[in-house]
């Protein structure tokens, strides 16, 4: 337990509450501890009820500068407790990825509000989970942080699904996440791309690395600002007028259309070839393999991608400083590789930072 109270005491930042009244009103009511007023704007922009067309998002997620976001939101049905609210959201911030242990918590979190509308109850609760990594109630369900391993998150969504609406051109996106490219991904619906953006982290399984995802993203300046700060990312958007923002991306991601297209700037160092060829055949096999199960898919891209990296060692030395492993560029060159390979081989040295400058 106490590993538990260590972790969850490290990874929470902060609870809030947003309410729309009957007035159609929306307001950020309360939050513990207090938060700057830029991170609250955000929050407001990406909780539904702000939303012109009134679709209701019961659950949502994105990250913002290294902080990640969650928000659920509910109706209120006729109340003697909220009797001016008609909804409301509850906000939970924190410091790592794990969509299913903040929507179960903040589920709890609603039912609370919803029974007592007090955020004080709701605190409490906020505080048990805090410091203990548990929260239990008959009434309102029970909570208990050490059934969410961050594992688990990652491998929550279905690289199956993303191989068989894409099929060959899934080697497109491995290899731009592979190069630390810019993926943008567009879908009107929110849940459609939480669904697939979520997922693509673990095409490249070696480096369990899901501080490159921003699930949702709006078209606003702070946002795009926080984003562009980053090297290589995988952004989701619902607003169309992104494709026409070629400087945020390498790779354009439609879903609805099923569409991905690669920018004439990084066409040079995503060109295609035989390895690729390979790579790909391989993700489709195994994602249409109906005995393999979705982790098992991820295994079989990882057993790939390593033996990318076997490649490389022979090419690889100690730098003069007695430090990191670089790539001798020499060494790739004599190998005389196919043109797309040795491309592909050097740009992936430079993204993992290995060569010399």
């Amino acid at each position: 337990m106490a590993a538990v109270l260590a972790t969850d005491t490290q990874l929470m930042l902060g609870v809030g509450l947003i309410e729309k009244d009957t007035n159609g009103e929306v307001l950020w009511v309360w939050c513990y501890p207090s938060t700057t007023a830029s991170l609250r704007n955000l929050l407001l922009r990406k909780c539904c009820l702000t939303d012109e067309n009134k679709l209701l998002h019961p659950f949502v997620f994105g990250q913002y500068r290294r902080t990640w976001f969650y928000i659920t939101t509910v109706e209120v049905p006729d109340s003697l407790i909220l009797k001016k609210v008609t909804h409301f959201s509850i906000v939970l911030t924190a410091k790592d990825f794990n969509p299913e242990k903040y929507a179960a918590f903040t589920r709890i979190l609603c039912r609370i509000y919803l029974k007592h509308g007090n955020p004080v109850k709701m605190m409490e609760s906020y505080i048990a989970v805090l410091t203990k990594g548990i929260c239990q109630s008959e009434e309102n369900g029970s909570f208990f942080s050490r059934d969410y391993d961050s594992r688990k998150a990652y491998l929550a969504g279905s690289i199956k699904d993303i191989v068989s609406q894409f099929g060959m051109e899934t080697v497109i996106l491995h290899t731009a996440l592979m190069l630390k490219k810019r993926i943008v991904v567009y879908h009107p619906k929110i849940e459609a791309v939480q669904e697939f953006t979520r997922t693509l982290p673990a095409l490249v399984w070696h480096r369990q690395d899901w501080t490159i995802l921003h699930s949702y993203v709006h078209l606003h300046a702070e946002e795009l600002e926080g984003l562009q700060m980053c090297t290589g990312y995988i952004a989701g958007f619902v607003e169309l007028e992104v494709s026409n923002r070629p400087d945020l991306y390498d790779v354009f991601v439609n879903l609805v259309d099923s569409e991905i297209t690669i920018t004439p700037l990084a066409k040079e160092a995503m060109t295609m070839g035989k390895l690729h060829k390979e790579i790909g055949q391989l993700i489709v096999q195994s994602a249409e393999d109906p005995e393999k199960s979705d982790s098992q898919v991820i295994q079989d891209i990882a057993l790939k991608t390593k033996e990318i990296f076997t490649n490389l060692a022979p090419f690889s030395e100690v730098s003069d400083d007695g430090g990191k492993i670089v790539l001798s560029v020499e060494a790739l060159k004599q190998k005389r590789f196919p043109p797309a390979t040795e491309n592909f081989l050097y740009h992936l040295a430079a993204a993992e930072q290995m060569l010399k400058i």
